[in-house]
């Protein structure tokens, strides 16, 4: 299959969705539209979504020349590739003059080739724990009701089965069906103001997708919840910081308290947290509770990149970094949700510092995530890029290169063996 065989995908005003007879699929790579490399084409993977986008005109390329054509009067569509799948590029599209920032998700090519959609992708991750497949949503309703009820004054329960039913969260439907990653969201506040923040309206007057937990659970409501999870999955992990929250440091005091309640009633399961690193003391008197890992969700290891994006009170990327090394020195696991866009995480800048800060925050393992945000919000956001991208691909060649032992993938692993033993290590030295 050669990458100008596979068409232009566009939709009309209702949303059916049309294949070009002429035009190429084009992506834009975060600096100009081109054709995409054949090895970056896959057909488009199961349980992925499709998306239109309002405001933009599609774009494709002219078999046979350079040349793009931008298609009026008709609307661009995306794909959203299915969880474990890094997205390559962005669509090619031409947004109108004043047209609105779209909702939040990671905009991918959509093309079509002999009776299939492709798009432009990588997996990264073998688990399945979020294929769309799995979850059947009458039987989700029957678990979380028959734990709700079981449970009637723990609110974080209830709040998880709101989210499991009304936003359709895969981490609180795996809760309930007592598998796989278990939710313990906890902070109603935050201390950053991300531009492409889930649960609290970011820049761009684009509406969050969901709404934020309204309390503070108690530390029995988070040792009650974790307890579940890990009494009936085996290799359980059990996370604080979800997307319907704001930043868990923010709260220390009750999940300290709840990670110690945990660990009194049980030596199993993995406690990790989602952060963003900034309050590193609050995170070494977690680590004394008990916490077993950390991931540090980082956009940019640029502190320019970096800022404009999170757009923080009271730290900067240096506490983040140190926030993975207290982890890392007290024979923890630290993970980097990296926040990956085509055409900033891919230049030779972001190389560069990627590099140093990972050495920094002594990291064990990199989640390569897609980027949820309007692709043109971002760019103005952080700034176009500063050199050529030389694709994800390339990124992860280079980490593998200096770094040998991390491992890549895109959700959190288990690792209580792993720290246990690194734990006894240091102790026995």
């Amino acid at each position: 299959m050669r990458p100008e065989d596979v068409r232009m995908v566009y939709c009309d005003e209702h949303g059916e969705l049309f294949d070009h007879p002429e035009l190429a699929m084009a992506v834009f790579d975060g600096m100009g539209f081109r054709l995409p490399y054949e090895d970056e084409l896959v057909p488009l993977p199961p349980g992925s979504d499709v998306y239109s986008m309002p405001g933009h005109s599609p774009v494709g390329a002219v078999p046979g020349t350079l040349d793009m054509e931008a298609l009026s009067g008709f609307g661009a569509v995306a794909a959203f590739a299915s969880p474990a799948w890094l997205r390559l590029n962005h669509p090619a599209t031409d947004p109108d003059p004043g047209a609105d920032a779209l909702p939040l998700f990671a905009y991918a090519p959509l093309g079509w080739y002999r009776g299939r959609f492709y798009t432009t992708a990588l997996r990264v991750d073998r688990s399945n724990r979020q294929d769309p497949r799995r979850f059947d949503l009458e039987a989700i309703g029957r678990a979380a009701d028959a734990l709700v009820g079981s449970h009637p004054s723990n609110r974080l329960i209830e709040h998880l089965r709101h989210c499991a039913m009304v936003y359709g969260c895969r981490a609180a439907q795996n809760f309930f069906l007592g598998r796989e990653e278990g939710p313990l969201p906890t902070s109603p506040s935050c201390n950053a103001r991300c531009a492409g923040c889930l649960s609290k309206d970011p820049a761009g007057n684009v509406r969050a997708s969901h709404d934020r937990i309204s309390f503070v659970p108690s530390p029995r409501e988070i040792a009650e919840t974790a307890l579940i999870h890990i009494g009936r999955v085996r290799n359980a992990v059990v996370s604080f910081g979800q997307g319907c929250e704001g930043e868990p440091l923010m709260v220390a005091d009750a999940i300290e308290g709840g990670i110690r309640l945990i660990r009194q009633a049980t030596g199993r399961g993995t406690i990790n947290i989602n952060t963003n690193g900034s309050r590193p003391d609050a995170v070494g008197r977690l680590v004394d509770a008990g916490l077993d890992a950390i991931r540090l969700s980082i956009n940019s290891f640029r502190p320019e990149c970096y800022d404009a994006y999170y757009r923080q009170s009271g730290y900067t990327i240096d506490d983040v970094l140190e926030s993975g090394r207290i982890v890392r020195s007290a024979g923890g696991f630290v993970s980097v949700n990296y926040l990956v866009f085509p055409g900033v995480t891919d230049t030779k800048e972001e190389i560069a510092a990627a590099l140093e800060g990972l050495a920094a925050c002594r990291a064990d393992f990199i989640q390569m995530r897609n980027l949820n945000i309007d692709p043109y919000l971002y760019l103005d956001t952080v700034g176009a890029p500063v050199s050529e991208p030389v694709g994800l691909v390339k990124v992860m060649e280079a980490i593998r290169q200096r770094f040998p032992a991390i491992r890549f993938g895109y959700f959190n692993p288990p690792v209580r063996s792993l720290v246990q033993s690194r734990r006894r290590q240091r102790f026995s030295d």
